[in-house]
């Protein structure tokens, strides 16, 4: 599968991004980055905890610090494990990206090249958000 070359970056980062996972326990490690509209990226690692419940997820960092340095719109996020097969975002990850993200580009790779493409609409597509809040 091929990107564009700011597809390609943005694999790339998530890549780098992995070998800081804190994943003692699964010994899982998996990067993100998430592009912004302005160009910026910002990128996580999942990081474990010995409770387990207070994991979090490496896209939902990337989305914390995008949003605690004032990011509110977003395009891409890529999403990078050691796997054969694409690791998509879990159900959580979903949620926050689609609240924050909305429709986002959703980019798939392994340690060797991308692999599956998506929307977040494919990915979540009945989402739960702010619009069935009422009000």
């Amino acid at each position: 599968m091929e990107l564009d070359p700011a597809g390609t970056a943005l694999v790339e980062a998530a890549r780098a991004a992995r070998l800081h996972a804190h994943a003692p326990f699964s010994r899982f490690q998996v990067g993100a980055a998430l592009l912004t509209k302005e160009g910026r990226v910002f990128t996580g690692c999942n990081v474990e905890n010995a409770t387990y419940g207070l994991t979090v997820c490496a896209e939902r960092v990337a989305v914390w610090k995008a949003v605690s340095e004032g990011y509110r719109a977003f395009t891409r996020v890529a999403v990078v494990a050691d796997t054969a097969e694409p690791t998509p975002p879990c159900g959580a990850c979903r949620q926050i990206l689609w609240e924050l993200g909305g429709d986002l580009e959703v980019i798939l790779a392994n340690l060797e090249a991308p692999k599956a493409l998506y929307r977040m609409r494919d990915l979540l597509p009945h989402p739960f958000d702010a619009r069935l809040l009422g009000g």
